[in-house]
């Protein structure tokens, strides 16, 4: 059995203490080739495991939620349309990482990045007030999860990509570059306010 050479267990230290995944395989010459990314066409064992962010517990979840930016709006929100704080919060710090100006080149605007049509429907006359903008996105979002019967990933998606997108495909994310990115940021960041593993079910 071939064993390793002092720099490459330097190197295994330093990726350990990195916190990576490390994957090692053997080329044609014998050599051991280390690597943070799982090549294809080369067998690789992971010798390191990137480890699971770390979960928040049921009673650190009301301080996390409560230290998040415009929390005190949040949970207004939240409570008036009877929707999860927690998804709130992923939504806004997906959609403008809580930048209230925050503008897209397609014209989506404000922390939860209301386009002008949508912002007009849900009754904000302006975008950039924070309240207004929190209170709008929630009423949307509602709607989005009535129609979708609380299938929150369905309600991500439609928020993102628009709901017909979602229906016209038979209710399932739509296959567009930016929400296939879009709807697992915004679940990873709600289940990590909700204190969940990452791979929980919603």
């Amino acid at each position: 059995m071939k064993t390793l050479t002092a720099g490459l267990l330097g190197f295994l230290v330093l990726a350990s203490a990195a916190q990576a995944d490390v994957f090692v395989s053997v080329d044609a010459n014998g050599g051991y080739v280390l690597s943070n990314v799982h090549r294809p066409g080369r067998h690789y064992e992971r010798v390191i495991r990137e480890p699971d962010a770390p979960v928040v517990s049921l009673d650190q979840q009301p301080q996390m939620i409560a230290a998040q930016p415009y929390a005190e709006l949040v949970a207004a929100a939240a409570t008036a349309n009877e929707l999860p704080a927690a998804l709130l919060h992923a939504v806004i710090k997906t959609e403008s990482s809580y930048n209230a100006r925050a503008t897209s080149p397609k014209g989506a605007r404000g922390l939860m990045q209301l386009m002008p049509a949508t912002a007009r429907e849900m009754g904000v006359t302006n975008v950039y007030d924070p309240k207004a903008n929190i209170q709008g996105g929630a009423r949307y979002l509602k709607r989005l999860m009535t129609m979708f019967d609380n299938d929150i990933r369905l309600a991500v998606a439609a928020y993102n990509a628009g709901p017909q997108a979602v229906l016209s495909r038979g209710n399932v994310v739509p296959p567009f570059a930016e929400t296939q990115r879009y709807v697992p940021s915004v679940l990873k960041q709600y289940r990590r306010l909700q204190g969940l593993p990452a791979d929980a079910p919603l």
